[in-house]
């Protein structure tokens, strides 16, 4: 795993950068989070191909415990991604409401970051 500090719109996110799983469980998602927070960042991407399909199951609850983390410690989550394959309506619906706000958002592409912030 590698951490990129990335700017855009003068705005500085830590990227997590791996060819592996970074979250499979949520202690993997607190450690990651204490990690970036340590290193001085409130808000970070991760690409969805390195959090485990779990996640994107609602019914795991693991997406919600993970998210309460990052909204308690106020550290910002961007997850990057193809979210074609998924088909819940649930999670298309989550998503949708979760990129009304600015705390947790789902992008297509990190192109699309400079229109979101």
């Amino acid at each position: 795993m590698k951490l990129e500090r990335i700017k855009i719109n003068q705005t500085e996110f830590a990227e997590i950068i791996s060819d592996d799983l970074i979250i499979t469980t949520l202690e993997e998602a607190t450690d990651l989070l204490g990690n970036i927070y340590y290193q001085g960042f409130d808000k970070v991407i991760i690409h969805a191909q390195n959090i485990t399909p779990a996640f994107f199951d609602l019914k795991t609850k693991l997406a919600g415990e993970i998210l309460q983390k990052f909204s308690t410690y106020r550290v910002q989550l961007i997850i990057i991604g193809d979210f074609g394959a998924y088909e819940s309506k649930s999670l298309k619906d989550f998503m949708f409401e979760s990129n009304k706000g600015k705390h947790v958002n789902f992008l297509e592409s990190k192109e699309k970051l400079a229109d979101a912030f």
